[in-house]
C-alpha cells in the first residue's frame, strides 16, 4: 500500500523525532523513503536585494544538511532513500513534490505552536488539507 513515504525536514530535534517514525513506516512496508527539504522563499520578502543570495545560500546550506543527515541515518537503517532541495513555500512544494513523485504517503511534524497556527497557517495543517495522499503527523510531544 505504501511504497513511497515522505520525510518533510528542517533538521529541527523535533524532526529528528519525526524521522523515526518515517524510518518504521518505511521499514515496515519495505517503502522508498525520500527526503525533502524546502527552502522558503517567504524569508525574502524583507530582506534588501543585497542580501537575498547571501540568505538563500544559507538556507540551501541548512536544507542540504538537514537532507544529508536523515538520509544517513535512513541509508544505516536499511532504508533505500532519495533525496531533494527545493524551494518556494513549504506546504505547496511538500505536497507538490509529493505528487511529482508518485508518493503514498507524507510523514511530518508540527510543530505545535498555537500562534502559527492562528495566525499564518502551520505547514503540517495546509498539507493535511491540500494533499491528495495520507499525512501523518508526529506533535512536538510525542
Amino acid at each position: 500500500m505504501y511504497e513511497t513515504i515522505l520525510f518533510p525536514t528542517d533538521g529541527s530535534d523535533h524532526a529528528a523525532t519525526v524521522a523515526e517514525h518515517a524510518f518504521e513506516a518505511a521499514n515496515t512496508r519495505s517503502a522508498t523513503l525520500h527526503v525533502l527539504s524546502v527552502v522558503d522563499d517567504r524569508a525574502f520578502l524583507v530582506l534588501d536585494d543585497a542580501r537575498v543570495e547571501q540568505v538563500r545560500s544559507d538556507l540551501k546550506v541548512t536544507a542540504r544538511e538537514a537532507t544529508d543527515a536523515a538520509a544517513t541515518r535512513a541509508s544505516e537503517a536499511g532504508l533505500e532513500v532519495e533525496t531533494a532541495i527545493e524551494t518556494g513555500h513549504p506546504a505547496e512544494c511538500i505536497v507538490d513534490y509529493a505528487t511529482e513523485n508518485d508518493v503514498d504517503l507524507i510523514v511530518m511534524g508540527t510543530s505545535g505552536d498555537e500562534y502559527e497556527s492562528n495566525v499564518v497557517g502551520s505547514v503540517s495543517q495546509r498539507v493535511v488539507r491540500t494533499a491528495p495522499i495520507p499525512v501523518t503527523t508526529v506533535g512536538p510531544d510525542v
